[in-house]
């Protein structure tokens, strides 16, 4: 018999003590689910690119939180598809907007419920891109204004917290010195600091109405081929007043998660994305793989990346299985 000093297997042997010496803990406070609010929309109808998800109306809105609730989720976030849409966007700031009204409904039945908004052009401009234009390209310092004014009206209708996904240059500033300026110096942005030009947002674009009608967002988002400049953009942000960092996607980055969770005391969001999600429901409607294990598994690997926070359309799903113990 070998006389070894060191065994490993010692803290496998049984479920207990697996559980008792995980390096990486997770919790469902850690979660953030994503809804759509449609305001042309009664009711609620599934999204086609992202089976189990929905659109939902003004008048079903809180259905979406109140599954969340069941399922232990206390926060989500909200993006908005506009009844009208324009060069600039000007419903995305519109004081009773789409997200504006939704905020409303939703504080005023769960107040506590923690909603989190998105601020970007996209889903509002009629050209699909993330601001105003000039000729055909994206006017960084024009969109400024409009992401200020889009970020403040979005705490006026009683917005917990702000995250700009946009990837304008100065974004956080701007936005910091309007909410600051208007005496919402206590709303806190979460900011979208390295977001990829990646293949992986094709279900959400369906699911936003969001597609850019010319051209790409390879100008103003992230070469999937750079590391170092996601640090760049972080510590931007981070010098601009964000209070917490996010990288987009998750799975294909994490080794951006890791490094710039090295490199930033601040909170690290991470954010599953739709293609991440519908190529895991492909799979395993085509009988390919677990579903489930496949879900857990693949969110422990972006907190043990370093995420804190994970923004998932599994995040109901996941909560459920922090709270039996399969992962957590």
């Amino acid at each position: 018999m070998m006389e070894l000093i060191q065994r490993p297997r010692r803290l496998r042997g049984n479920d207990s003590i697996r559980r008792m010496c995980r390096e990486t803990r997770m919790s469902p406070d850690s979660l953030i689910y994503p809804i759509f609010v449609d305001e042309t929309l009664k009711g609620r109808r599934p999204i086609p690119a992202l089976e189990g998800q929905y659109h939902y109306g003004l008048d079903t809105v809180c259905e979406a939180v109140r599954e969340c609730l069941d399922a232990g989720v206390g926060r989500c976030i909200l993006f908005g598809l506009p009844a009208k849409k324009d060069a600039l966007g000007s419903s995305a700031w519109d004081e009773h907007g789409v997200v504006q009204e939704a905020i409303r409904v939703i504080k005023k039945e769960f107040p506590d419920f923690y909603v989190v908004t998105d601020v970007c052009m996209c889903e509002y401009t009629d050209h699909g891109h993330c601001g105003a234009l000039c000729g055909h390209e994206v006017d960084n310092d024009a969109t400024l204004e409009l992401l200020a004014k889009t970020a403040l009206s979005h705490a006026r209708a009683g917005a917990d917290m702000v995250a700009p996904s946009d990837m304008m240059d100065g974004r956080i500033g701007a936005i910091r010195t309007a909410l600051d300026e208007a005496g919402y110096k206590n709303v806190p942005i979460m900011s979208y600091s390295a977001k990829y030009a990646s293949a992986f947002y094709g279900p959400f674009r369906e699911a936003a109405g969001s597609a850019p009608s010319f051209g790409d967002r390879k100008g103003y988002q992230m070469d999937p081929h750079n590391r170092r400049e996601a640090i760049k953009e972080c510590a931007l942000d981070v010098d601009e007043g964000a209070d917490i960092l996010m990288v987009k996607p998750a799975l294909a980055y994490l080794d951006v998660i890791r490094e710039c969770k090295d490199a930033f005391d601040l909170p690290m969001a991470a954010y599953s994305v739709s293609g991440e999600y519908a190529m895991v429901k492909a799979a395993a409607a085509a009988g390919l793989i677990d579903e489930y294990r496949i879900m857990c598994e693949s969110a422990v690997s972006v907190f043990r990346a370093g995420a804190d926070i994970l923004i998932t359309y599994y995040a109901k799903e996941l909560s459920q299985a922090m709270k039996k113990g399969d992962i957590g």
